[in-house]
């Protein structure tokens, strides 16, 4: 498959677009959500035209599942004048809200300087949160509202329409749906959103999204496959399907290696950490 034939654009992501790019004047700034493993893979390159100069809080999610060292030097690459960057293990770290209001408070210094300088009361930072599906953005909401303000799920396409949480004095926050691109420039962009569960599985061939994972690893961490799987990881990526199938007993009644619960396997484990803390991508990757 093609990066050209990678489409998934349900209607209400259309829909949430326009609504983001009415909605976003009202707002003081803007806090992306990316996933941690796949820095730029996992970055909507519509947001870009959306936000236009509004400053920016990168939050890195599900940064306990990714490579710390490679974590830090994103932040240091990424990190700008109107452009602040942090990690976040949104389900086990108390300090997230603490930190989320801190930034925003950083980004947004100049124009709350200019309200009091004009005799106005600052008011709470109005910020939209945004991101691709199932990243953690509800999750994020939920710890810095101290509530249950938005709906969460281990699957993409929860939230469907924009809402306003007040989170105390000093924020408020815009939920948006989650929303994708129409087509994804590579083929690796799409099996790593795949793989990491921000898009349904079965917009790629399920041993595809494996296969190009599998040369991620490879590129980035050298031995981790061979580590984790008892197997020689220099073969073509089937054959390590293969080879995954037959160290876990993965076997048809024929003896056959079953490759397709080897490749739902490996994606499990991936995801919940089982191959150590991996970051698909480079932090200069970009550049």
């Amino acid at each position: 498959m093609s990066a050209s034939n990678i489409n998934w654009y349900p209607g209400h992501m259309e829909k949430a677009r326009r609504d983001m790019t009415e909605n976003l004047k009202a707002c003081d700034l803007v806090i992306e959500i990316r996933d941690a493993r796949i820095p730029f893979a996992s970055k909507n390159p519509v947001i870009d035209g959306l936000i236009a100069q509004k400053p920016r809080l990168i939050v890195l999610s599900k940064s306990d599942l990714a490579d710390p060292e490679a974590t830090a030097e994103l932040i240091r690459r990424m990190t700008g004048e109107a452009q602040r960057v942090i990690a976040a293990d949104l389900l086990n770290d108390s300090k997230t809200r603490e930190n989320i209001i801190r930034e925003s408070q950083i980004l947004t210094k100049a124009k709350r300087e200019k309200m009091i300088s004009r005799g106005i009361k600052p008011r709470a930072m109005r910020a939209m949160v945004c991101g691709i599906p199932n990243v953690g953005k509800s999750t994020l909401i939920n710890r810095i509202a101290g509530r249950i303000a938005a709906k969460t799920a281990d699957k993409p396409g929860v939230t469907r329409s924009l809402t306003w949480i007040h989170c105390g004095k000093d924020l408020d926050i815009m939920d948006t749906p989650g929303v994708l691109w129409p087509k994804f420039g590579s083929l690796r962009i799409g099996a790593l959103l795949a793989a990491t569960g921000a898009i349904k599985e079965d917009i790629l061939d399920l041993k595809t999204v494996v296969c190009e994972t599998f040369q991620a690893i490879r590129e980035r961490y050298p031995g981790v496959l061979a580590e984790n799987y008892h197997l020689d990881e220099s073969v073509i990526p089937e054959e390590i399907l293969e080879g995954i199938a037959r160290d876990r007993n993965l076997l048809k009644d024929n003896g056959e290696a079953d490759t397709d619960r080897a490749a739902v396997l490996f994606l499990r484990e991936l995801r919940r950490g089982k191959l150590g803390l991996l970051t698909l991508e480079a932090p200069d990757e970009e550049e």
